[in-house]
């Protein structure tokens, strides 16, 4: 985990609607408690608008922000890889994945395949799920530096 952690969660923007999404977002809440990350479900315009995400943005896949320094950020399996990352032994598991020739590409396609065709595989909920660890506690987000 990097040093902001203690400090500064990071943010995962994910699709609320995904029932795929959502229940792995569930499973980072069991996870880590809010510790590490906070969470906005891709609904939620009007948050989105203030880490200055747009719905075209979201098109691409999941998201992760740096809480500590707003302006890094990663999309689609990149995210996937990141948050893998920040999990004790999470850092040699994704080095030993890139470290196999053709990994990273497949992948990529892999995530693409699975983001464009979630709800048909996976469905979609009748509610936008809300995290119980979200990136806005008290309904105002820090804006971004």
């Amino acid at each position: 985990m990097h040093s902001s952690q203690a400090t500064i969660p990071d943010i995962v923007i994910y699709d609320g609607d995904c029932n795929l999404c959502t229940t792995l977002v569930q499973a980072l809440e069991r996870l880590d408690s809010g510790r590490t990350f906070r969470y906005i479900p891709m609904q939620d315009g009007q948050t989105l608008q203030q880490w200055q995400v747009t719905p075209e943005n979201c098109e691409l896949g999941m998201i992760l922000i740096d809480g500590a320094e707003p302006h890094r950020r990663w999309q689609g399996s990149d995210a996937a890889e990141e948050i893998g990352r920040r999990f004790p032994a999470g850092a040699a598991a994704v080095a030993a994945y890139r470290g196999i020739p053709g990994a990273k590409w497949l992948g990529d396609r892999f995530y693409e395949q699975i983001r464009d065709n979630r709800y048909a595989w996976f469905g979609r909920r009748d509610t936008t799920y809300h995290s119980s660890h979200p990136a806005c506690e008290t309904g105002s987000c820090k804006t971004p530096g």
